[in-house]
């Protein structure tokens, strides 16, 4: 790394984490949220007389209509977070980093904007309002994720830093929550957020490419600030670099280093990496594991109203302890990154003495990585399954832990086990296909709101088998 250019990786990478924690992941504080939307009476024309009564009595309406919308704009936002991130790879991999992020400015400032001037009245344009503040948000992460090709033998450990910092940005809404409570209105919060995009802006034009950050990193390379045009001879060079490297040391095994031209284009065709066994064992993991998230987040709120029996300052409590475990994501996600660069580096060593394949030292160095994940997972599930208000403290541990792990190691694996110019198309097709998944979100959160009568028990068992 040429030392003149290391103050602006540096803050290219401060900045970029700081956006990551800031704005790209909010939806996922939603409970948070939720909290305040009840307090200012969003959808309450839906509930019945009685449970209009009830909250009068307790401070929190036991409404199971309410709940329903609040539950089916979570899905909705959730799975755009989910599927969009698709178009939003090929967005990123065609048309480079200005243009990707300039879109995602302008969904995020268009949504913050339409929530600060919501109101009970309005609702429904949350309908509208989250999926483009998700959208925008995972654009902000998919033009940051390059990043980590600027600090070398450091990649995955940065790749999963933002990924945790994407997971801790859902502490924002508590912060929006614990401001509303001391006074400062919906509309003042959402305010600031909308103002905060011309930060966005200048960091886009003056410390991140016009293009794309290469790896391996070619000697000399330049950009925002350093370079009026890195799109153009320096891209070139870093495609070159790039080619040569990738073959010989990072992704193609040491066998397929001498095939003809036709048969390595071939062997790194986009829908030959997508339709591969390994893709797909991949997609289920990530889809099962993230539907039993998705599906604790976007009930919290109703869980919480059930086992505190109505108590508005229980729920309160424990909304802000879950808003505040989800802080640490940024913290927790690094060991995990740090986990696969160490046994990477171990596993290369040993390669050179065996002979293995750079592919295979790769992959061995993801394994532990995704079994501690899927450990990591099962042990939250088991808690959320618990019908123990102060066992949740527990499962909010366990609930952050394991998510930033998921989603960090599945970012990291996807640049281990796969060439990088098939990142974004493949990182997007993963999150879009398990967004499918993610949708039986509500039909179950209305399964258990009808026919089992609240009580989430045989659902929560078929998700831990699962």
């Amino acid at each position: 790394m040429p030392s003149q250019g290391l103050p602006l990786r540096v803050a290219t990478l401060l900045t970029g984490l700081l956006e990551c924690l800031g704005f790209a992941g909010v939806l996922f504080g939603w409970a948070s949220l939720v909290f305040v939307f009840k307090t200012e009476h969003y959808f309450e024309e839906l509930c019945e007389p009685d449970g209009a009564l009830m909250g009068n009595l307790t401070g929190q309406a036991d409404c199971k209509a309410q709940d329903e919308k609040f539950s089916l704009i979570f899905t909705l936002g959730s799975f755009m977070n989910n599927f969009m991130t698709f178009p939003a790879g090929f967005i990123f991999d065609r048309f480079k980093t200005t243009v990707a992020r300039l879109i995602a400015i302008f969904l995020y400032t268009s949504a913050t904007l339409i929530i600060a001037f919501t109101s009970a009245g309005s609702a429904l344009l949350l309908f509208l309002a989250m999926p483009m503040l998700t959208v925008g948000g995972i654009l902000f992460l998919i033009t940051n994720l390059q990043v980590g090709n600027l600090f070398g033998k450091h990649r995955s450990t940065i790749i999963t830093l933002y990924n945790g910092a994407f997971d801790s940005s859902s502490a924002v809404f508590l912060v929006i929550k614990l401001l509303y409570e001391q006074g400062i209105s919906l509309r003042a919060s959402f305010i600031f957020l909308s103002v905060c995009s011309a930060w966005h802006v200048v960091r886009t034009f003056l410390l991140m490419p016009r293009g794309h950050i290469p790896y391996p990193l070619p000697p000399n390379y330049r950009y925002g600030l350093c370079s009026g045009n890195d799109t153009t001879e320096g891209e070139k060079n870093a495609a070159e670099s790039d080619k040569v490297e990738m073959q010989s040391n990072e992704f193609l095994p040491a066998k397929e280093e001498t095939l003809e031209p036709g048969k390595q284009q071939e062997s790194r065709s986009f829908w030959r990496h997508a339709l591969s066994q390994r893709f797909v064992c991949h997609l289920l993991w990530l889809s099962v594991i993230q539907l039993w998230h998705y599906l604790f987040i976007g009930t919290l709120n109703s869980l919480l109203t059930n086992l505190a029996g109505g108590n508005r300052v229980l729920v309160s409590t424990y909304t802000n302890a879950f808003a505040i475990t989800q802080f640490f994501g940024v913290l927790c996600a690094p060991w995990n990154g740090l986990l696969m660069d160490q046994l990477k580096q171990k596993y290369q060593k040993e390669a050179k003495d065996k002979g293995s394949s750079a592919m295979t030292v790769a992959l061995r160095s993801a394994v532990p990585s995704l079994a501690l994940t899927s450990l990591l997972c099962l042990g939250f599930a088991v808690c959320a399954s618990v019908p123990i208000l102060p066992l949740q403290y527990v499962t909010f541990i366990l609930q952050v832990i394991s998510r930033s792990f998921l989603y960090g190691g599945n970012a990291a694996f996807l640049t281990l086990a796969f060439p990088s110019e098939h990142f974004g198309k493949l990182f997007g097709l993963v999150m879009a296909l398990s967004a499918i998944v993610s949708l039986l979100q509500f039909p179950i959160f209305t399964f258990i709101k009808g026919p089992l009568q609240n009580d989430p028990l045989y659902v929560n068992v078929m998700l831990v088998l699962a």
